[in-house]
């Protein structure tokens, strides 16, 4: 008999008997991941900083609204219009997060690891994309939440802005669907964070130029029809237009956004698109 060439040695790995949770809990843990890590929980402190201070520039307004309406006993700050009031603010917490949810799993290709278990490449961009509206809801609802709850408690000689507060709930809604699936979308065709983070800001840069050029143009033609369709090519003000028409709230700043449903039929457009390219780059990815 030959003497043995290999000694197995128990190194004290033991076999998982618990319960197996399977596809939709692995999606709501990879939410709840990506969630925290776009306000930095979880991570290092410098990580916090850029979110933290956005939020905090998110509620400047809201508290400055109601010492406002404390000692000048003056109407709230509009609530349909905070959000367009905070663009800049809101771009760059987008600019800045978007790329964080997918650039690491990119970079280092672990998107296969992920697609090993039950959850499918569905489940894994729904997941981010919740995580990102999640992160932007609570950007945008909580200092208008904020500012409400202040004019409740404080006796204003005006009856409550309750309609114009729940419409602007509906336009945060709209507005995180919509920049949530543009800033993915944009941020995920590189896996290096400063390329996503430039090309949301450019995209965003180029359509607030864009869009102020052009209606000036357009109205000084005479062309005010074209003008207002030309308008929401930034996508805060196709939000407002579309929250306009929806909830019969007044439009900032009076702007003659067009009627009907040609605003709602081209968010649904636009998110459309950034979702198929989403999906279709995370399916290069995986091709990869």
């Amino acid at each position: 008999m030959s003497q043995p060439t290999g000694v197995i040695h128990d190194i004290g790995y033991r076999h998982y008997d618990g319960p197996r949770l399977g596809r939709g809990a692995g999606a709501v843990a990879l939410f709840v991941y990506s969630l925290r890590g776009t306000f930095g929980l979880g991570r290092t402190f410098k990580s916090k900083i850029m979110p933290f201070l956005l939020f905090g520039a998110m509620m400047l307004p809201a508290v400055v609204s109601i010492a406002i309406m404390a000692l000048l006993k003056q109407a709230p700050m509009s609530y349909t219009d905070y959000a367009i009031f905070m663009q800049a603010v809101i771009a760059i917490f987008l600019a800045a997060q978007s790329p964080v949810l997918v650039a690491p799993d990119l970079r280092h290709r672990v998107i296969p690891l992920y697609l090993s278990r039950p959850v499918t490449i569905v489940d894994y961009i729904g997941a981010k994309l919740a995580a990102m509206i999640a992160a932007l809801l609570i950007l945008m609802v909580v200092p208008l939440t904020v500012q409400f709850v202040g004019e409740l408690l404080i006796d204003l000689p005006m009856p409550l802005h309750t309609h114009a507060y729940l419409a602007a709930l509906g336009g945060s809604l709209l507005n995180a669907v919509l920049l949530a699936s543009i800033g993915l979308a944009l941020a995920s065709f590189t896996p290096r964070r400063g390329l996503g983070v430039a090309s949301v800001i450019a995209f965003y840069m180029f359509t607030l130029a864009a869009s102020a050029v052009l209606t000036g143009v357009l109205e000084s033609e005479g062309h005010r029809d074209a003008s207002s369709w030309s308008i929401l090519l930034n996508p805060f003000f196709l939000v407002n237009a579309v929250q306009t028409n929806l909830f019969g709230t007044q439009p900032v700043e009076g702007l003659p956004f067009p009627s009907g449903a040609g605003p709602a039929l081209i968010l649904l457009a636009v998110v459309a698109l950034a979702l198929a390219g989403l999906y279709a780059r995370y399916r290069k990815a995986l091709a990869a």
